[in-house]
């Protein structure tokens, strides 16, 4: 029963109240988790490493997203599990899905750890890394691989922090790390000048100390209480948790399927083009992680929200959920038109916190590709915001295979096909283009989905509610 008081209030409260209670914390503490890597950049590429230490860093930045595709696919599907639970008032199993979840995210970054290092030179290759910026990415992920187990927990426990109602909690954890990783950046880059070996070594700790605060919180759960046979996997449960975590997954994955074929394609083609092959490989890596904090700060708002809208799914309150629909959906199209208005209006200023060139033969191509970069690939951001919020939408309320589809129509069917397709007819400039393009067809879907969604809800809700797959 005391349990069960912990999570009433999300049926009962107001919504603006909830929102603040818990979107805030959880956009913060995502984009406290971009800045791991952002951090690393601005201060590599305002050093002696300038352009081919961001373009390392930029050949390393996919990896990151795989190992935290994982970790959000095990922690958003718990996360969700738990909450839609919550509103039947059924907490019995959360335990047990919990452990699992960590027992598998820990042998997941096992896994991940031992396919990388013996190939970490092929595939930093893959990823775009040329001659000249090798051996700073090698040098780079050497340390940074090492920490997976950690950096996968990390991502995977705060997931459950956020559904167990305590935002701030996960908060502090990414914050306390990150500050932390600012700190020792300029220390390890510039006064012990180990270049990129310090940036990787300020990133580790940073995820170490954000580790334990998370682990300290296990210890004072408000819905669940971790025991030692929470930690013996039970799949029959875990396997409802995979289904609803799934959209999470397919998310990052596009986000390093998108990197690869891009690098693959920049290098080529940037190659073939004035530019060469590494200014095209830095400023997309630049726009990627400029791009994953825009995202982050609407999934932060939606993953924020989610609690509240499984435990009013599971509970059966419909109107509660479309209003909160509503306000989510108006919260991402404010940041939407703001991220548009900042890439068209000034993508150099956005860019030149991440340093000068100088060490390229001509910067003039830089700031031009930059300009390009920005302006013409970031053009419908606003639609790619939308789509974003409503696959986490759909995997907050149960429909697994709506929020796999808005994952999956604009990065691998549509996008990847255009961008291969493009550059025969444009060659580089046909890969900027196929991003807007993109948007456009997927943003048509996803509006389809959310009318089908919600013409469904209306007619007849089923109050006991399953995880159904449409």
């Amino acid at each position: 029963m005391e349990k069960q008081e912990q999570t009433n209030f999300l049926g009962t409260e107001k919504i603006p109240k909830l929102m603040l209670k818990f979107c805030i914390p959880c956009v913060i503490s995502l984009l406290v988790s971009a800045l791991y890597n952002i951090v690393d950049q601005i201060f590599v590429g305002n050093s002696e490493l300038s352009t081919l230490g961001n373009a390392a860093t930029g050949v390393v930045f996919p990896i990151f997203i795989i190992a935290q595709a994982f970790a959000w696919w095990i922690g958003d599907g718990c996360a969700a599990y738990m909450n839609i639970h919550q509103g039947r008032g059924d907490n019995e199993n959360t335990h047990k899905c919990v452990g699992t979840g960590m027992v598998i995210t820990f042998v997941a970054s096992i896994v991940l750890l031992a396919v990388f290092y013996p190939l970490k030179t092929q595939i930093l290759t893959l990823f775009g890394a040329s001659e000249s910026s090798i051996g700073y990415a090698v040098e780079y992920f050497n340390i940074i691989l090492g920490f997976f187990p950690i950096y996968m927990l990390m991502n995977m426990i705060n997931a459950v922090v956020r559904a167990d109602g305590s935002p701030n909690w996960s908060m502090f954890s990414m914050l306390a790390g990150a500050i932390i990783n600012i700190i020792l950046d300029p220390v390890f880059i510039f006064a012990c000048h180990w270049g990129m070996s310090g940036a990787a070594w300020a990133t580790v700790i940073g995820q170490v100390v954000s580790f334990v605060i998370s682990v300290i919180y296990l210890f004072r759960t408000k819905t669940f209480r971790l025991k030692l046979k929470s930690f013996i996997p039970k799949m029959k449960i875990f396997v409802e948790a995979i289904k609803l975590g799934l959209s999470s997954f397919i998310t990052q994955l596009t986000i390093v399927v998108i990197s690869l074929v891009c690098n693959i394609m920049l290098a080529k083609y940037g190659s073939m083009s004035h530019y060469g092959a590494d200014i095209p490989i830095a400023i997309i890596g630049i726009e990627s992680k400029v791009f994953t904090v825009v995202i982050n700060i609407v999934v932060g708002i939606v993953l924020g929200c989610q609690p509240i809208i499984g435990y009013n799914i599971g509970a059966n309150n419909i109107e509660r959920v479309k209003k909160l629909y509503k306000a989510i959906l108006l919260c991402t199209l404010i940041v939407g038109v703001m991220a548009t208005l900042l890439f068209e209006l000034a993508p150099n200023a956005v860019v030149g916190m991440f340093g000068k060139p100088t060490n390229i033969p001509n910067p003039d191509d830089y700031w031009d590709f930059a300009q390009k970069t920005f302006r013409i690939f970031l053009a419908l951001v606003i639609f790619t915001c939308t789509i974003k919020m409503s696959s986490i939408f759909f995997q907050a309320v149960g429909k697994p295979i709506f929020a796999v589809l808005t994952s999956l129509i604009r990065d691998i069917m549509c996008f990847i096909p255009l961008i291969c397709t493009m550059t025969l007819l444009m060659v580089i400039d046909g890969i900027l283009l196929s991003a807007p393009i993109a948007d456009l067809i997927a943003m048509t879907v996803t509006v389809i989905l959310t009318i089908v969604y919600f013409v469904k809800l209306n007619k007849k809700y089923d109050n006991k509610l399953e995880i159904k797959w449409m």
